[in-house]
This record gives C-alpha cells, sequence and structure tokens, in this order.
C-alpha cells in the first residue's frame, strides 16, 4: 500500500490528526509512569520483614499510672513471664517498636565517631534475650544476647549498649566485605557498639518512601524499654493457636495488674492487621493509577473510534471511487488501519519523551526510581494494541462501502 496518499489524506485533516496523536502521547506518558508507581507500591506491600508472621501478634500496653525505670521494667518482666505461661503462646518480647509500625526510632550511622555525613540510616529496636526467638528472625552469624546484658532505659534516658545485632542489610552496608562480626560503628554516639550477631532479615519499623534507601537496615539494642507509659509486647503464638492466644494474653495481662490500658479496638493486633494498615495508602495509590490508566485508554479509544467513525462518514463517496477502481474490502481495511498506525507512532514518539520528562519530574520532587525502559515499551505496544483495536470496527464498516457510493452527488 502507498504511503503518500495516506499522508496527503492526514494533512487535509491536520486538527483531528494532531489532537488524537497528542492524547495518544499523553496517554502513553501517564500509562507508563503509573504502570511503574503500581509495580513499586505493590512490590512495596509484598516486601517479606523476616519474622513470623502468621503466628505473631502485638500488644499495646499503656500503664495506668507513673512508674520509676526500676519498677516499670518489674512490671515488664512479670507480664512478660505471665505470657509465656499461656498454653497458645511460644514465647514474648518487649520492644519499643516493631517491623511494618509506620515509624519508630531511628538513627544516623557512622563509622567514625567524627564523621560529618553519615553512612547510613537504620531503625532501632530495643529486646531482650528473647526478642530473636519471639519475632522469628534467622540468626545467621554470631550469637544472640546474653540476659546479663540487658539493660534498662526509662523517661530522658538515652545510651548506646556495647553490643547490638544487625541485619544483614545493615552489616553489608557498613562492612561490604562480609567481615562485619565483630566490628564496630557508631550510632549517634561518640561511643562504639560491636556487631555480636547478623539476622538474615529485620524489615524496619518505617514504611515511607523516603526509607527505601535503607531497607532492612535495622538493628537490635540489649535494651529493656522501661518507660512510665507503656510498652509494645510482641508475641509469638504457637501453630495455629493465633486467634486463642489473642483472646487469652489481655485477660492474663489484666488478672496479673488492672493498672493498665489496652485499646479494645487495636490494642492488639495480628501482624496481618498491621501490614494491612502499614500498606493502606500504598493499595490505595495502586488503586487509583489503575483507575486512571483504565480512564486514559477508555478515552483514547474512544477518541480513535469517533475520529475515524468521522471520516469514515465524509469519505464514503472517496471510499466508493476506489472500490468502484477495484480496490477490495482488504485494501479498505488496510488503508485505515495503516492511516491509524502513523498517527499512533507519531504520538508514542512525542509520549517516550514526554513519559521520561514525567518521570524526570517525579524523581526530582518525589524521590521516585528512573523509570525502566521496559515500561515504555509495554507502553508503546500497548497503545498500538489499543489503536488498532479501536480502528478497526470503523475500518470494517468502510470496508464494506458499496461501489455505488461513486455514483452519489458530493
Amino acid at each position: 500500500m502507498q504511503i503518500h496518499p495516506i499522508l496527503a489524506a492526514l494533512r487535509r485533516h491536520k486538527a483531528g490528526t494532531l489532537l488524537i496523536a497528542l492524547q495518544i502521547a499523553l496517554t502513553l506518558a501517564i500509562v507508563c509512569n503509573a504502570l511503574f508507581i503500581i509495580h513499586q507500591r505493590l512490590a512495596h506491600i509484598s516486601e517479606p520483614t523476616g519474622v513470623d508472621e502468621p503466628n505473631l501478634f502485638v500488644i499495646e500496653n499503656l500503664w495506668g499510672e507513673q512508674y520509676s525505670t526500676e519498677e516499670a521494667a518489674a512490671k515488664v518482666q512479670q507480664d512478660l513471664a505471665t505470657l509465656r505461661q499461656l498454653a497458645g503462646v511460644a514465647d514474648a518480647t518487649q520492644s519499643n517498636s516493631y517491623p511494618l509500625r509506620g515509624g519508630g526510632w531511628d538513627n544516623f550511622i557512622t563509622m567514625k565517631p567524627d564523621q560529618i555525613s553519615p553512612t547510613t540510616d537504620s531503625s532501632i529496636y530495643l529486646g531482650d534475650e528473647h526478642f530473636l526467638r519471639t519475632l522469628g528472625v534467622k540468626l545467621i552469624a554470631g550469637r544472640d544476647f546474653h540476659a546479663d546484658e540487658v539493660q534498662n532505659m526509662g523517661l530522658r534516658q538515652n545510651f548506646v549498649p556495647p553490643v547490638t545485632i544487625v541485619s544483614k542489610a545493615l552489616a553489608d552496608k557498613l562492612y561490604p566485605n562480609g567481615d562485619a562480626l565483630g566490628k564496630p560503628f557508631y550510632s549517634m554516639s561518640d561511643k562504639p557498639t560491636t556487631i555480636i550477631g547478623i539476622v538474615d532479615r529485620l524489615h524496619r519499623s518505617d514504611v515511607s518512601t523516603w526509607s527505601v534507601p535503607f531497607a532492612n537496615e535495622s538493628l537490635v539494642w540489649p535494651v529493656r524499654d522501661a518507660q512510665p507509659w507503656g510498652v509494645f509486647y510482641i508475641v509469638r503464638a504457637r501453630p495455629g493457636q493465633l486467634d486463642a492466644a489473642m483472646r487469652e494474653a489481655p485477660k492474663a495481662l489484666y488478672a496479673e495488674n488492672r493498672m493498665r490500658m489496652i485499646s479494645p479496638k487495636d490494642g492488639v493486633q495480628s501482624f496481618a492487621q498491621i501490614r494491612h494498615l502499614a500498606f493502606e495508602s500504598d493499595r490505595g495509590m495502586a488503586v487509583l493509577m489503575s483507575i486512571i490508566c483504565l480512564v486514559l485508554l477508555a478515552i483514547t479509544g474512544a477518541g480513535i473510534v469517533g475520529l475515524t467513525s468521522f471520516w469514515v462518514g465524509q469519505r464514503r463517496r472517496q471510499i466508493g471511487v476506489r472500490r468502484a477502481l477495484g480496490a477490495t474490502h482488504r485494501d479498505i481495511l488496510h488503508y485505515f488501519l495503516t492511516e491509524n498506525l502513523l498517527i499512533s507512532l507519531a504520538g508514542i514518539a512525542m509520549g517516550i519523551f514526554l513519559a521520561f520528562g514525567l518521570n524526570l519530574w517525579l524523581v526530582k520532587q518525589f524521590s521516585s526510581q528512573l523509570l525502566p525502559l521496559v515500561y515504555v515499551l509495554g507502553g508503546v505496544v500497548l497503545l498500538i494494541l489499543l489503536g488498532q483495536g479501536a480502528v478497526f470496527a470503523p475500518a470494517l464498516r468502510a470496508s464494506r462501502v458499496s461501489p455505488v457510493e461513486a455514483t452519489r452527488p458530493a
């Protein structure tokens, strides 16, 4: 088929051609970036934490009266002993936070006490000698804490213990050669802390986009959180007994000491609930981006159908002449499919530049990641298929125009 007649026809319909090309370009730019955002959000939602999620739940325990550091520490130890005695509980620990909480304590990490720019950033978990076993975290090097290493930390107390356990991600960031065990680093202090253990994976407590460069960089201090207002109890149920343990644990704590507050609404949460709440905004963003993609694709497809149908109506006599001169149904069909393909390619060429331009703006404004080429290629294929599919029905109607139309007056 000759391309020149098609281009000549398009030059006579500049406004419609340009409108559809720009619509395709804008759709490609937005859809490519939206699909990339959706993929990022879904990947974020499905990130493993390294803990025994199916059997874990968290109790937010608030004290009903003010305690000193020593009194709060004693209450915490008594509560943990009570929880560990329950039939459905495998182990229990206390902490200032937990993975996917949505916020918590994090410190800059340096390799020297006088270092200006931090090497990285790490989530800080306070835990006793039961912390790793309770969370089900896999220790891959070194050892766990000893009971005599655990110190109490109360209100306005801030110290760095001499030893710590770190995640593999943090160990690799600090010592890329894989020799982190037994090595020191500094956590916003002039006193070093030494790595005595490395766990395979331990997700950060924060799930915000700012912490993405520090993914899975966490450490555990041998510290008993003895704040006067309360503490988080992390409980690991025996397999198949999560629901029962979640019902019995608050009852056992109240039986031990009534001077506490545990919210009946969200004071006790399974890790499935914690994960659901942590990534609520990511799911919302993925749904929103999906709706935007579908709406844009539908509008673009409808625009192509409408414009092609309009052109077919205008060209019925010309089509009839071509049919009278020997053009087959297939020739007419191919003509309109080729015409639309040329418009789509022009729009796609502009859309590729717009897609990368939009992505660079997102990187600058929201610290997004650079758009991989595969999403652009996928968008190109999608827009070509959409255009050819949308134009097929009007083109098929055009191919059925009778040669008799050539005899009708203009």
